[in-house]
């Protein structure tokens, strides 16, 4: 575990390849602009239809090294069994002070309904996050490490009816993050899987693109609005 590094940025989710997904061109962004991001997994991926807990596990070293991001670490908190508790809370909050990141992407925190309804895993995945990021910024906590607060957390995995509040242009980036996806071959490449699931994430890819004008996007959404100094930052 590269605990006792300090980050710029971390993106968390439920499942091996969740971040790849959801915020892969993002994370291949930053890196290119010399921002330091690592990514955690908070079960091994168990359930999933195609693989195994080591398959995924190798999977996701290979998508990291693509993205150019650190594995920090992969808990085994269950897959399908996910759920916000106060141990989840304190342990998640323990690598958040050692790793201090200043933003914190993670799944929507909320269900989503119809045919696109979310995960429970993922619900569960942004909820640990944004009480544990609160337990890390509380100095009475019984948490090792000096408190840490998280300047901003972004959620992914929107549900439907939930417009996101900015998106990335990952246009520039969008081959090496098809080329990261499809390192989890037991995922997206499964000749048992009858969906094209390449095809699937290059659309909605570019369904938030069409919404920014640009031709490949990823989507965040934020509960509160997000100051700027300079308005002008945003016509860039």
């Amino acid at each position: 575990m590269t605990q006792e590094k300090h980050f710029d940025l971390i993106s968390i989710g439920a499942h091996p390849d969740d971040i790849e997904v959801g915020t892969g061109g993002i994370l291949i962004a930053l890196n290119k602009l010399g921002y330091k991001t690592g990514v955690v997994y908070l079960t091994a991926g168990e359930m999933g239809t195609g693989g195994t807990p080591e398959i995924r596990a190798e999977e996701a070293i290979n998508a990291a090294k693509v993205i150019g991001s650190d594995l920090i670490y992969t808990y085994n908190w269950g897959d399908t069994r996910l759920f916000d508790d106060y141990d989840k809370r304190i342990e998640l909050a323990g690598l958040i002070r050692k790793c201090r990141p200043a933003i914190i992407l993670a799944p929507f925190p909320h269900v989503g309904h119809g045919k696109r309804q979310s995960h429970p895993d993922h619900v569960a995945a942004g909820q640990i996050v944004i009480n544990a990021s609160n337990f890390a910024a509380l100095k009475k906590m019984p948490i090792e490490g000096e408190p840490h607060q998280v300047k901003q957390i972004f959620h992914y995995f929107l549900p439907p009816g939930i417009a996101p509040s900015l998106v990335v242009d990952i246009t520039d980036h969008f081959d090496q993050w098809i080329e990261a996806l499809k390192c989890h071959r037991s995922q997206f490449l499964n000749p048992e899987k009858s969906r094209d699931y390449i095809w699937q994430l290059e659309s909605m890819a570019r369904a938030f693109g069409i919404q920014a004008g640009c031709k490949y996007g990823q989507g965040l959404y934020h509960f509160e609005p997000v100051r700027v100094a300079n308005l002008f930052d945003l016509a860039k």
